[in-house]
């Protein structure tokens, strides 16, 4: 009997799926996709097509993704990024226009109305938010980069698209303090995974959404287990990853504190430990 292919990875419901799945799955149609973009700053990937639904990932302004099926106001995708299937508001949703040219560099920053830090702030975007850049403007000496609908952002805050940081774990502590949220993978929120996930994202390393598929995916064991760690490594529960900063402390979006919190791993073993038992693996990237 061949195993049922995972659900977060694969787009296949009774009624339609991936038409790249035909002969692996069962179902009543099988479609191609179509592509789209992300036009809201961040999007919540639902696990049901309602809002009173748990969220089970994000999706940042400028990522593309392949809609295999709208209904009822929800869009049932799959992310080009990392793979990811579920749901979203169609609204936030748009066809794929002219390519992006930059990135978001920075934690969090704003799209103000105009090329003006003192104009009104249209939104609020991530890092790793892609964006299509038209035009660099200066007003009293600060250099914005413009958007096709106008709005303008802090020139320095992006960079060209294939820009990436050397240091991921550096990256991470960029985001201590930053609120802990389920399902989270932006400057306005992380899980532990999807600290992880953009942390690597912006030095040009994929990786897979959820810390049990990271945890058989990045990297290699680290057999030795925590006598052997060292800055970079990541050490696994059932449900949880942090980022060794160095041999002793430990990043992470810890659920405990709810927030991006340096810990001293023994501490971090010992108190989750009562919940979730010992670590479950230690990688090296």
């Amino acid at each position: 009997m061949k195993p049922q292919l995972d659900k977060r990875l694969h787009a296949y419901r009774s009624d339609r799926a991936d038409l790249a799945l035909k002969g692996q799955v069962p179902a009543e149609q099988f479609v191609s996709g179509t592509p789209a973009v992300v036009c809201d700053p961040v999007m919540d990937l639902k696990a049901s097509p309602q809002h009173s639904a748990e969220a089970v990932s994000q999706l940042l302004l400028g990522e593309t993704v392949t809609v295999f099926d709208n209904a009822d106001g929800w869009s049932w995708v799959q992310a080009d990024r990392d793979r990811y299937v579920g749901y979203v508001a169609a609204a936030g949703l748009g066809d794929m226009a002219a390519s992006a040219t930059h990135i978001v560099t920075v934690p969090r920053t704003f799209a103000y109305s105009l090329a003006d830090l003192r104009s009104p702030v249209r939104y609020s975007c991530s890092m790793g938010s892609r964006l299509t850049v038209t035009d660099i403007t200066e007003t009293r000496g600060t250099a914005y980069a413009v958007l096709p609908d106008g709005s303008s952002l802090i020139a320095s805050h992006l960079r060209p698209l294939g820009f990436h940081f050397d240091d991921y774990v550096a990256v991470a502590a960029m985001f201590l303090e930053t609120p802990y949220l389920w399902a989270g993978k932006s400057g306005f929120g992380f899980d532990c995974s999807g600290l992880v996930q953009l942390s690597m994202l912006m030095c040009g390393q994929s990786t897979a959404r959820d810390s049990d598929m990271q945890a058989t995916s990045i990297g290699k064991p680290v057999e030795a287990g925590s006598k052997e760690l060292q800055r970079g490594d990541l050490v696994f529960w059932s449900g949880h990853v942090g980022i060794m900063e160095d041999a002793d402390i430990m990043i992470h979006a810890s659920g405990h504190a709810m927030r991006v919190v340096r810990e001293n791993l023994s501490d971090a073993i010992d108190r989750i430990a009562h919940l979730y038992g010992m670590p479950t693996a230690y990688r090296r990237p």
